[in-house]
């Protein structure tokens, strides 16, 4: 029998009933309770999860040579990150995955190799298909902001594309996103007179 859990009932309202090969997937799911900092997966590991945020923040983010931090991308409540390719799957992960926040609560469901019955579900195929072009959009959208927008004209996009963001998440992580540093964040800042003196 299904037992119900934040994660299928997610699942279930975004996709519909699944038939039981999947539903029996999706029951394998366990909840990781996480704190700050605890990573979920570290570069040069394998990504082998779907992972969908009940709680709190997680952020995607890579390392240089020097150990300089880049913020690549945020997941707050309902939002879900999944290895989507086979290099994802199969090759070692060069960026890291971690929470922001305290008392993260994340669904993870282990991805399973060659899945005969998710390819046969049309369903889950159409909802690999729109992440898979959201993600194009957003990386061509990101790399045009970097080539043709101001500092301040990023840091304003993103207050009107993700103000949760804005909210909840520290200015040193956003400031990282936006591909500047902190007192460059703060100068915009004022001059929107976001900064209260």
């Amino acid at each position: 029998m299904s037992v119900s859990t934040p994660l299928t009932l997610f699942l279930t309202q975004l996709l519909g009933h699944p038939p039981l090969p999947i539903q029996a997937w999706w029951d394998s799911a366990r909840c990781l309770h996480l704190q700050r900092g605890q990573r979920l997966l570290q570069a040069g590991d394998r990504w082998q999860h779907l992972w969908w945020v009940e709680r709190g923040a997680l952020r995607l983010y890579y390392l240089d040579n020097g150990g300089a931090e880049s913020n690549k991308n945020f997941f707050l409540e309902g939002d879900m990150l999944w290895p989507i390719t086979p290099r994802l799957r199969d090759a070692p992960a060069m960026f890291h995955v971690e929470p922001i926040e305290d008392e993260t609560l994340v669904w993870a469901l282990p991805m399973l190799p060659a899945n005969a019955a998710v390819a046969a579900w049309p369903t889950w195929m159409r909802l690999e298909h729109s992440t898979l072009c959201a993600l194009l959009d957003g990386k061509m959208q990101r790399e045009q902001e970097f080539l043709q927008l101001s500092a301040r004209q990023r840091y304003e996009l993103l207050l009107r594309q993700h103000p949760a963001w804005a909210e909840r998440l520290p200015l040193r992580h956003l400031a990282s996103f936006l591909g500047m540093t902190d007192v460059t964040l703060s100068r915009v800042r004022a001059e929107l007179g976001l900064i209260k003196s």
